[in-house]
């Protein structure tokens, strides 16, 4: 029997946080930055959002000997309910939009989040969406450390 082939990533994670600061890590550049990428560093002068309808945003993961530039385009932001973005790295085709991110924020409590990510798009090989699954649980690790320093 084979296995069916992998069209994307699904996370769900409660965050210790109330809806309105996990939405605010999604969206402000000095909070993203400090998440995104997991333990890599991310600098705040290599991050650019614009953070509506139709905006870009862009940011650069540094690692020893290479630079990682990730962007794309905001589709829809409603605060602090749902973000819908597109994703790109460099080595994505110009020709596609690349994968589509839905995260929805739903409050768990006055202090909880349930926190539901959804990657889409088909322009990854199973094993290509199995690693940027691995990725995007160590970058949500991150998110957790940092809501829980502040």
């Amino acid at each position: 029997m084979t296995q069916p082939a992998r069209e994307g990533i699904d996370i769900t994670r409660v965050v210790a946080a109330p809806r309105e600061r996990v939405f605010e890590a999604w969206t402000a550049p000095e909070d993203f930055a400090a998440w995104y990428g997991g333990e890599a560093d991310v600098p705040l002068d290599r991050v650019s959002m614009d953070v509506t309808p139709g905006g870009a945003w862009s940011l650069v993961i540094v690692v020893p000997g290479a630079d990682m530039p990730f962007h794309g385009v905001y589709r829809e932001v409603t605060a602090p309910e749902r973000l819908v973005f597109t994703l790109k790295d460099r080595s994505a085709p110009a020709d596609i939009e690349g994968e589509t991110v839905t995260v929805t924020f739903a409050e768990r409590g006055r202090k909880s989040t349930e926190m539901v990510f959804r990657q889409r798009g088909g322009n990854l090989t199973p094993e290509q969406y199995a690693a940027a699954e691995d990725g995007w649980e160590a970058f949500f690790d991150a998110l957790d450390a940092l809501l829980a320093a502040r």
